[in-house]
């Protein structure tokens, strides 16, 4: 099967403290751990690792960052024939600073103020397909053109060109946070709450609906029954790139014929297991350390 993944990549810059760094104040750290970034591109690396054949789509700068970036690309055998290194231009960056007391993170991002798209057509044909809402007009063409494709949406944050490539997907697999904004509905924490949230989801876009709840796992319809389906417990030490690292399982998982059930558990524990190490593409585990975590190692 071919793969294509198309977004946002930018590059990580991770600080581990013990504590938030105090305004005008001197911390000295560690060694800072960097690594490239985004949810498209991370998918993809993922995707490469496990050892599938796909290509990432998307455009960095023709400088220090976009070419590491390409370079840990094609480490993973991920095709970078899309990939646009454009002259004049400053790859995005996000320093990351990761308390390990805490598990939280606070993320700066630096992005150029004009911002480039994809100017390459890509008239391929794919067997599955991952945006993320970046780059809004190239993936519509992409998904428009390839109609039998398992089609994918990792719609992270609540943005207009993410809404409007919604209905063009099979699954809509959103963050919490994108769910909320969008529907303008409470969640208390109960199942009935979210039973609202994904009946609104579903009906609008009228496709697969899968809202991640971070470590608490992710929320579904399967067979007309709603269900929540629990992540695993770890010790985590950071989170960034958790996110990128669950859709990129579940595109996996979903095209390799697993039911959706079986998809997001097994999307649950990759993402959980990535949150032991830190940074984004570093922590991305292999597939045989998930199947064997859940115990499953027999039916790939």
């Amino acid at each position: 099967m071919k793969y294509l993944t198309i977004g946002h990549s930018s590059y990580d810059i991770t600080f581990q403290v013990d504590e938030y760094p105090i305004e005008n104040t001197k911390m000295r750290l560690g060694k800072h751990i960097d690594c490239g970034g985004g949810p498209a591109s991370n998918a993809a690396y993922l995707l490469g690792l496990w050892g599938c054949d796909v290509s990432f789509q998307g455009v960095v700068g023709n400088d220090f960052y976009g070419k590491r970036i390409k370079q840990e690309l094609e480490s993973a055998n991920v095709s970078t024939d899309y990939l646009e290194l454009v002259d004049d231009f400053d790859t995005g960056l996000s320093f990351i600073i990761a308390n390990r007391v805490k598990t939280t993170r606070t993320i700066l991002t630096s992005q150029d103020d004009d911002i480039k798209r994809c100017s390459i057509y890509n008239d391929n044909k794919y067997d599955v397909i991952l945006v993320d809402g970046e780059e809004e007009e190239m993936s519509k063409r992409i998904l428009e053109n390839n109609k039998d494709a398992i089609k994918i949406i990792d719609a992270g944050s609540f943005k207009p060109s993410t809404v409007n490539l919604c209905p063009y997907v099979d699954y809509l697999v959103c963050s919490k946070n994108f769910a909320l904004d969008y529907t303008k509905l409470s969640y208390d924490g109960s199942i009935e709450s979210l039973i609202e949230v994904h009946k609104k989801l579903e009906n609008d876009f009228h496709n697969t609906v899968i809202i991640t709840l971070e470590d608490k796992g992710c929320f579904t319809k399967i067979d007309g029954e709603y269900k929540f389906i629990p992540s695993i417990k770890v010790k985590a030490v950071d989170t960034t790139g958790a996110g990128d690292i669950f859709h990129g399982a579940f595109t996996y998982f979903i095209s390799h014929n697993y039911s959706l059930e079986e998809t997001c558990r097994l999307s649950n524990i990759t993402g959980a297991i990535s949150t032991t190490k830190v940074g984004g593409r570093y922590s991305v585990p292999s597939l045989n350390i998930v199947l064997e975590r859940s115990g499953n190692l027999d039916i790939i």
